[in-house]
């Protein structure tokens, strides 16, 4: 892999059978040679000390690499009916993810040897790649499954405001970059506004950005007032945000810790029930939180 800007080790995430496989799954940026990287899927077998992966298969690799080193998303979940859904920035090239054949600012699903689900949107390989599920998204640093329904809901970067939250439906086109609650960084207007035909809203969205990274639903009996909620890692602000999940909608948020931990790159639910965070600083640091008194600390 290469380390450089954005990219490097992306995401890691153990098989659901790990405890009789030992196999985990990561993304990462991938040098092609000539200076060229694209995100990509492997997974080894951990040796049972846990010093080293063997058996290391890689199962995804974007076909088109770039010079940039912006933008690689990446966050792995896998489904309960086995399949592996993963994100993939648009790479720093705004027009690429409108073209559905290019994997390039997408939610893609691939099966855990990565085979295409004969389910999935394009699987017929026609009207666009095989591997994504749905295309339009700027850069996915997200993603959870829904404990309840099973659907997969992605966090995204917006430029200059315009972060989404999203439910990827398949084979639809969630908007980037011709539609954004957003602006550029220089202040001019994004494509053709917030709406056009053909192009999802966002179930929410934040302005001005919280350049958002992490996501998961928390299911826990240590915090029964946040059951069925989302929390968001924030790198701007340094917090964590809570979103009230009502019925499928987002009806309230809450934000917490703001510069008490550091940037926060990403948000797990643990098996305790606690929550985990994990900081993006020079001294970076694994934070648990779990109720103390009755109080989160």
């Amino acid at each position: 892999m290469l380390a450089a800007g954005q990219g490097g080790l992306l995401d890691v995430v153990a098989h659901p059978d790990f405890a009789a496989n030992r196999r985990l799954y990561f993304s990462y940026s991938e040098p092609r040679g000539d200076g060229l990287t694209g995100t990509a899927i492997a997974h080894g077998t951990l040796a049972g000390d846990g010093s080293r992966l063997t058996d290391l298969t890689q199962i995804f690799s974007m076909p088109l690499a770039t010079d940039t080193t912006r933008h690689f998303g990446s966050r792995i979940v896998f489904h309960d009916d086995g399949t592996l859904w993963f994100t993939i920035g648009d790479r720093g090239d705004r027009p690429r993810a409108q073209n559905p054949k290019d994997h390039a600012g997408s939610v893609l699903r691939i099966a855990d040897d990565g085979s295409i689900p004969a389910d999935n949107p394009f699987a017929d390989g026609r009207d666009g790649a095989r591997e994504i599920w749905s295309f339009g998204h700027r850069n996915p640093q997200g993603a959870a499954r829904h404990p309840d329904t099973g659907d997969i809901w992605t966090v995204e970067h917006g430029a200059k405001g315009g972060d989404e939250i999203n439910r990827p439906q398949a084979g639809l086109n969630y908007g980037w970059p011709a539609i954004s609650y957003g602006r550029h960084y220089f202040g001019g207007e994004i494509g053709v506004g917030t709406s056009a035909p053909g192009m999802e809203q966002p179930l929410y969205y934040w302005d001005p950005s919280i350049a958002p990274s992490g996501l998961a639903f928390v299911r826990s009996d240590l915090f029964p007032a946040w059951e069925g909620d989302l929390l968001v890692g924030a790198l701007k602000y340094r917090m964590l945000v809570r979103l009230d999940v009502e019925n499928g909608q987002i009806v309230d948020e809450e934000r917490l810790f703001a510069d008490r931990f550091g940037r926060v790159r990403d948000v797990r639910m643990g098996p305790d029930g606690a929550v985990w965070l994990l900081t993006d600083e020079r001294d970076g640091a694994l934070v648990r939180i779990a109720p103390r008194d009755g109080v989160c600390g």
